[in-house]
Order: C-alpha cells, then sequence, then structure tokens
C-alpha cells in the first residue's frame, strides 16, 4: 500500500533527481522508495555507514554534511524552514 509525504529539496537537486529518474524509466516517488528501501535493508548504526551508489553522488549537491545537534524540534523545523526563505 503507498501512503504519501511532502518534502521539501532544493529545485535543482530535484530537477537532477527528475532527470536522473527519466533516464532511468522510473518515477521519482518510486526513485526516492528505492533509496529508503535500501538504506533501511540493513541495520546501520550511523548516516556515515550507509553505502552511497556513484549515481546517488551525481543527483546531489555538494558534499555530504551531517549536523547533530541539540536543539528542540521545534528548533530545528525553525531552522530547516528559516533557510529556505
Amino acid at each position: 500500500m503507498d501512503t504519501k509525504i511532502t518534502l521539501s529539496f532544493n529545485k535543482e537537486i530535484i530537477d537532477r533527481a527528475k532527470d536522473f529518474a527519466d533516464q532511468n524509466n522510473i518515477s521519482l516517488s518510486r526513485l526516492t522508495e528505492f533509496l529508503y528501501a535500501q538504506m533501511t535493508s540493513k541495520n546501520y548504526q550511523s548516516l556515515e555507514e550507509l553505502p552511497i551508489a556513484d549515481w546517488v553522488n551525481m543527483v546531489s549537491e555538494g558534499e555530504v554534511e551531517y549536523k547533530r545537534t541539540s536543539s528542540s524540534r521545534k528548533a530545528m523545523k525553525d531552522e530547516f524552514f528559516g533557510s529556505k526563505k
């Protein structure tokens, strides 16, 4: 059964991901589902342990930077949406 979610991404990243999905005859939704399935198929303990394929790097923007904060959920949400303005 499919479940709908709403996500926000940088427009340039989405455009590149859509192009990649089109070239591989897959919808962006199914591409995202595939990535989530790969991430959750094993018991990874941290983001650094995830096996990221070269093609994921092709559709990403720059180097990956993971930030860990002890901020509240509301503070993180405010920071995220504030960065999109």
